[in-house]
């Protein structure tokens, strides 16, 4: 039986579920200002075509029972940081609350250590993002400080969350 959560490349078929998807608001309020908002499928098409030249592969679609749900992303760290990575993520409003986020996180987790060999990865959260701190959490990630007010979000200032996770090899 295939798994009903995975992570994939993303194609030009998923341009117009990825637009609507991230044009909303609330996914928004959690995301960085780098994510246009509105949404659109120019936009989305831009993204795609992005990912498509990445070596190695760092962002990709999370599919839930074999529809495009969000998408999660590794972004490797330069310099004495090769060895690190931050996570990014978000899940579409319509598919909140399945367990999708937990089980992406585990994957690019393993993704990062297993076939990226890095030793760290970590994730920074805005303070009123629960949700997604504990689903960090529930996949062995450590809290290892706030940052705060950090994050300037809808012309607020907010405290960042930040999360770690060693490789254990």
């Amino acid at each position: 039986m295939e798994e009903k959560i995975k992570i994939r490349s993303l194609s030009s078929l998923d341009i117009s579920e990825l637009a609507k998807l991230a044009n909303n608001k609330k996914v928004w309020d959690n995301l960085r200002d780098s994510i246009p908002n509105p949404y659109s499928k120019n936009d989305a098409d831009f993204f795609i075509n992005l990912t498509e030249q990445e070596k190695p592969k760092q962002n990709f679609g999370i599919d839930y029972k074999g529809k495009l749900c969000g998408i999660i992303g590794i972004i490797i760290q330069k310099d004495v940081y090769r060895k690190s990575a931050e996570i990014g993520y978000w899940i579409g409003e319509p598919y909140w609350g399945n367990g999708i986020a937990t089980k992406a996180i585990a994957l690019i987790t393993d993704y990062g250590f297993n076939t990226l060999d890095l030793n760290r990865i970590y994730a920074g959260v805005f303070e009123y993002n629960i949700a997604s701190m504990k689903v960090l959490e529930k996949n062995g990630f450590k809290k290892e400080g706030i940052f705060k007010n950090a994050i300037l979000k809808n012309e607020k200032f907010y405290d960042e969350h930040r999360f770690y996770k060693l490789n254990d090899k």
